[in-house]
């Protein structure tokens, strides 16, 4: 492999330019991205995988923590632990960890780190990125069914007719916002990290983000998750560098390793 080095100046600063020429191309993407969704958190054990609460009694351990604050379950933290010590067999220590600040990543993060050698957890560089945070959930964040369903009758037929992915929840952010986002923090990727490895630990709708963009899905494939395919707590989904292709490919989607 050989690394060629390009500067240009311009009077005020310098900007070094990375360049890695690598197999039949030149690489101009990161090595690796490792997307992992975080681990089992209080909030998705409340809800069961369900929009809203289904009653009160579900919904009052969580009344009045904001969604950055949400912490993970017991079981969370055991499901970041066994996939730490799988990308640690797996894939070695990563150049560059992102996490969204969102508590539940921030805390997943840690318990994945766990599995490393302190000497590989001191190289591992940390950042916090909120181009890749929870999309806004929008004023029905606490309700249950029965009150969304009679504060905004009208919503379901319009989640319907405009998709998963167009659709804004009232008050919040739809995954078509989210995107422009996250295109900014691929841009800062492929920009900054090429020939690094990474590992991004993000929310669920954000790797719909991720998967429109790095895939070039049609908005069709957008819309909504294929039976099944929804991200898992600590799902791990893995892009490697194709000199050929001369992008980032899927090796494997939503994997578990607990």
């Amino acid at each position: 492999m050989v690394i060629v080095l390009a500067y240009s100046n311009n009077l005020a600063y310098t900007v070094s330019t990375l360049t890695i020429v690598y197999g039949e191309g030149v690489m101009n993407r990161p090595a690796l991205v490792v997307l992992v969704r975080h681990a089992e958190s209080v909030r998705n054990e409340a809800k069961k995988g369900t929009t809203y609460f289904a009653d009160d009694e579900a919904r009052e351990k969580m009344r009045g923590i904001p969604d950055h604050e949400i912490p993970l379950t017991p079981r969370g933290v055991e499901q970041a632990r066994n996939t730490g010590i799988a990308l640690r067999d797996r894939f070695g220590a990563f150049h560059y960890c992102y996490h969204s600040g969102y508590r539940r990543t921030v805390d997943t993060l840690q318990h994945i780190l766990a599995a490393y050698p302190e000497s590989d957890r001191s190289a591992m560089r940390i950042r916090q990125n909120m181009f890749i945070r929870e999309r806004h959930p929008g004023y029905a964040y606490d309700m249950t069914n029965e009150e969304a369903e009679a504060t905004f009758p009208w919503l379901n037929e319009y989640w319907r007719t405009f998709g998963g992915f167009f659709a804004t929840p009232v008050g919040g952010e739809s995954l078509a916002d989210l995107t422009g986002d996250v295109y900014l923090f691929l841009n800062m990727l492929f920009r900054d990290r090429v020939g690094n490895k990474v590992l991004i630990v993000t929310h669920g709708g954000t790797i719909r983000c991720f998967r429109f963009l790095l895939e070039h899905w049609a908005y069709e494939q957008a819309l909504k998750w294929p039976p099944g395919q929804s991200p898992k707590n600590c799902g791990v989904t893995v892009y490697q560098y194709d000199s050929r292709a001369e992008r980032l490919t899927l090796q494997e989607y939503n994997a578990i390793y607990y």
